[in-house]
């Protein structure tokens, strides 16, 4: 018995070295310290390896003699401007997972942040779930990057990426722009040939942007214009000869999840007119119906 826990004893000690090895790196760099404390004890406690920093000039010292998975930045700073931060950061190491974080909420500074390189953008106060989700986001980028990094060392080995196979410099340039397009939450236009494999190379961008939520797949082409648009945007109670109950649509079953619209070109022109203000608006109206769903 003794040396039956000795055993066990020693694989919990062999996994906590494996724990400890694989440990994700966050640095948190904002100047108000009751801020920057309290996520260093919540992050602390997901088991993540924390440091934090008051000033951005700290801060990218910090990172430059220890570079970490993901930084948490402040965009208001005492001594630099936090943009300015970004982009020292980004100098030093392109793929570095920056999550911007600020008490202004203007639009400006979002798409500002964005364009300079942040990953992701959080308003305070921060909801420690949306940050969770980022940050989880973030590494699984940054998994994604080092798999097709050594793809490009090895060139002439077969590799696999979720359900694709395969091998060569033209499918190694997808992966890393399905890598690319994963990083975010956007529309993404995939076009190739009937049986290239589109819905496949669409469920693995959604496993590494929402996996725990839906996908739903529609072949427009399958479905009769009539009811495609009932399909896509459910309808009201009473909007349609059939309609006895109100039906939720495909973008409203998806939530935040993805759907995947196979055969586009063959939508007539007034609803893919609806469909780009899905895109543009992230809302819509079922039919029949008069409030916006966003």
């Amino acid at each position: 018995m003794a040396r039956s826990l000795g055993v066990r004893e020693k694989a919990r000690a062999v996994a906590q070295t494996e724990k400890v090895k694989i440990m994700a790196s966050i640095l948190v760099i904002d100047d108000d310290a009751s801020i920057a404390e309290t996520l260093d004890l919540y992050l602390t406690e997901e088991g993540y390896s924390v440091r934090t920093a008051l000033t951005g000039t700290d801060g990218l010292n910090k990172y430059v003699q220890e570079p970490s998975d993901v930084v948490i930045l402040d965009i208001r700073l005492p001594d630099v401007d936090g943009f300015a931060v970004l982009e020292d950061l980004k100098e030093e190491n392109e793929n570095v997972k920056v999550i911007m974080i600020t008490a202004f909420h203007d639009m400006e500074t979002t798409i500002n942040a964005m364009k300079g390189g942040a990953f992701d953008y959080i308003h305070k106060p921060v909801n420690v779930d949306e940050l969770d989700l980022a940050i989880k986001k973030a590494l699984k980028s940054l998994e994604m990057e080092k798999k097709i990094d050594g793809l490009l060392m090895e060139p002439s080995r077969s590799f696999r990426v979720g359900d694709i196979i395969g091998t060569g410099n033209e499918m190694r340039e997808i992966f890393k722009t399905i890598g690319t397009v994963s990083q975010s939450r956007t529309t993404v236009l995939i076009h190739g040939e009937s049986g290239t494999g589109k819905e496949l190379i669409a469920k693995v961008i959604h496993n590494n942007t929402s996996p725990n939520e839906p996908f739903i797949a529609v072949n427009c082409s399958a479905i009769v214009e009539t009811l495609l648009e009932s399909e896509l945007f459910g309808h009201e109670k009473g909007s349609f000869t059939g309609a006895v109950a109100r039906k939720l649509g495909k973008f409203e079953l998806a939530r935040f999840g993805s759907v995947f619209l196979d055969e586009i070109s063959e939508m007539s022109v007034n609803l893919q007119a609806k469909l780009l203000r899905v895109l543009q608006e992230m809302e819509f109206e079922r039919v029949g119906g008069k409030d916006r769903v966003k």
